[in-house]
């Protein structure tokens, strides 16, 4: 491959510090090795003094057989790694740390449940507030702040401080650390042992870092500390691509190399080598929106214009439907599936879509795991008022479901198996508004157990007061009430077409067996279901995007500029994973919503653009 202008000037870099801005498709990893190259040829630099850095362990990988390969597969001792790999290997020098010190993700996920627990903490789904709560924990270490500065999501300050230090001191004892204390004990070591520090800068006169857009502060002040003196530092990156906020990773940390670096040469690698000449232009129309960036002139390769849509749909179903059918005629025209992809911006939207590809025969492949709406804690109290109305009479069942919502029954009220009412209601004989109560939930159970799947939640939903127990919740546990409505009217929509109990039951059961499928093999040639996070550094000829629409996209808790901008971005690296044909597509309904097309279907086109 022949090298434009830019690369040739980042190629030939030599010492001291360098920023190569890196948009969508412009060869930045081909930049790299090549420089790697020139600094061994033409530099005569030593292998052994040249560190690259990368983001994860199949990018560290790639770029080292790209660059073996280059070089006549000889044995050449260049250190290619990821951050974690790198700090982990001074740690292990410094204070002998073996593989087996690292926490397992069984291990921790067995702690906090064992804390939660302890400290009687209220949760519905026990998985998906460890994983949160384990998140922030990783959030508060990578962006360097101090816990009593940091406000959870998940629980009260106090609850989570007491979390964090737990979790803490539950490491400590057990003389263990997690990834996150590879950072943070790494840029302690250097900040107290300067001789430690002063033989790793001399281990390593040379850094290169890939994606040094998702660099978080405690990474960035490690890599300063390392680069030293004598500065030779080489980061590529694009701070239009910063899309890990959620990890501490922000545009800001690039911006303000240059306060920390006022030497440092910048180059811009101006040629998308990817997408056809329209998705260049409109792209950049809309990330032009954003503030925090640097402003950036590119142009498309390919000479074609390729192909741009924009498309409406009346309700999402229709939406679901035109993609599968879009997609089925794209293969039987001879296209691959392999070749396509479609996006959305969370992992719960394309549920329904999953279950149109089964209608359709079209084999798909998640990037990420996709959730089962069935399994989810709200569909299952949904099954469990079903269950009983249709005959249960397991205790379990009944615990599952009497006080959502609140009917104030105790457990002691249920002392066997099998629940019969006539004996609750016994128990209560002297209490004649629970007795009222339970007259109540048998009428209940008896009118759902008459109705049709679609006609039964809505009535558990209303006639139940299923929902305000879902508001008292939210308020008491700070979970977001909107979402758990969502579920709800996906729950509703997916059971629409079924007549019968039964019927909807073995769908639940074929969609299981499909996710299952999904984790455990390889599906071969497959259409990939992705969120924007999902396929960032890959490319496809066909890119479908989902529900663009406010919302969606941004989504709706997105609401500092901050926020808005990530979402921006995220919009931007789903556009520019195109090589061939873009298509957008926004609906007027979502679960019996009205929907708003996205401002950034506007700022993409060039409709609006923001002062």
């Amino acid at each position: 491959m022949e090298m434009n202008e830019a690369q040739k000037q980042a190629v030939a870099h030599k010492d001291g510090p360098m920023m190569v801005l890196a948009g969508p498709g412009s060869g930045k990893t081909f930049t790299i090795i090549q420089r790697i190259r020139w600094m061994i040829e033409r530099y005569f630099i030593n292998p052994a003094d040249i560190l690259v850095i990368t983001f994860t362990k199949a990018a560290a990988n790639e770029m080292k057989e790209r660059f073996c390969k280059m070089m006549g597969d000889r044995k050449l001792p260049v250190t290619f790694g990821t951050f974690h790999a790198v700090f982990f290997m001074i740690l292990k020098y410094a204070y002998h740390y073996k593989a087996s010190d690292i926490v397992r993700e069984d291990q921790k996920f067995q702690f906090m449940k064992q804390l939660a627990a302890k400290m009687r903490l209220d949760y519905e789904d026990e998985n998906d507030f460890i994983s949160s709560v384990l998140g922030e924990i990783s959030m508060v270490k990578n962006s360097d702040i101090r816990v009593e500065n940091y406000y959870s999501v998940n629980c009260g300050e106090d609850v989570f401080r007491r979390i964090f230090e737990a979790y803490h001191q539950f490491l400590h004892s057990n003389h263990l650390i997690d990834f996150d204390d590879m950072l943070v004990y790494c840029k302690e070591l250097f900040q107290q042992r300067k001789d430690i520090l002063a033989g790793w800068q001399k281990r390593f006169p040379y850094i290169l870092i890939d994606e040094f857009q998702d660099i978080n502060q405690v990474q960035y002040d490690v890599v300063k500390m390392l680069a030293g003196e004598k500065k030779n530092l080489f980061i590529v990156g694009d701070d239009d691509q910063s899309i890990y906020r959620f990890r501490g990773a922000r545009p800001e940390i690039m911006m303000h190399v240059e306060k920390d670096f006022p030497e440092i040469k910048k180059i811009v690698l101006d040629v998308n080598y990817r997408c056809p000449k329209e998705v260049v232009k409109l792209s950049l129309q809309l990330i032009a929106n954003n503030k925090v960036r640097f402003p950036k002139e590119i142009r498309a390769a390919a000479g074609e214009e390729g192909m741009v849509r924009n498309l409406s749909f009346s309700y999402q179903k229709d939406q679901d439907e035109y993609l599968a059918k879009e997609i089925r005629r794209l293969y039987k025209n001879g296209k691959s599936y392999n070749d396509m992809v479609v996006l959305f911006r969370t992992n719960l939207q394309p549920r329904l879509l999953m279950e149109y590809f089964m209608r359709y025969n079209i084999p798909f492949r998640t990037k990420e795991s996709i959730p089962n709406i069935y399994d989810h804690w709200i569909a299952k109290d949904i099954l469990c008022y079903i269950r009983i109305a249709l005959g249960s009479r397991q205790r379990s069942d009944f615990l599952q479901i009497m006080n959502r919502p609140k009917r104030y029954l105790s457990r002691e009220s249920l002392p066997f198996e099998t629940v019969a009412f006539d004996v609750w209601e016994d128990y209560y004989k002297e209490a004649d508004w629970m007795v009222q109560r339970l007259e109540k939930l048998q009428m209940d159970l008896k009118v759902i157990g008459g109705m049709k799947p679609y006609s039964a939640i809505n009535y558990i939903r209303k006639g139940v007061d299923y929902e305000e127990y879902l508001r008292e919740i939210a308020q008491v546990r700070k979970i977001d009430y909107e979402e758990m409505i969502e579920i709800l009217d996906e729950l509703m929509l997916s059971a629409k077409e079924f007549t019968s109990y039964e019927a909807w039951f073995l769908h639940m059961e074929d969609v299981k067996r499909e996710l299952m499928i999904q984790q455990k093999q390889d599906p071969g040639e497959a259409v990939t279901l992705s969120t924007f996070h999902g396929v960032k550094g890959l490319e496809y000829d066909h890119v479908f995007i989902t529900d663009v629409n406010e919302g969606m996209i941004p989504y709706r808790k997105s609401v500092l500029e901050a926020d808005i901008e990530e979402e921006r971005r995220l919009f931007y690296v789903g556009v520019t994973r195109t090589k061939k044909e873009l298509t957008l597509c926004h609906c007027g309904q979502i679960n019996n919503r009205e929907m708003l097309p996205s401002r950034f279907l506007g700022e993409f086109f060039g409709e609006t653009k923001r002062t």
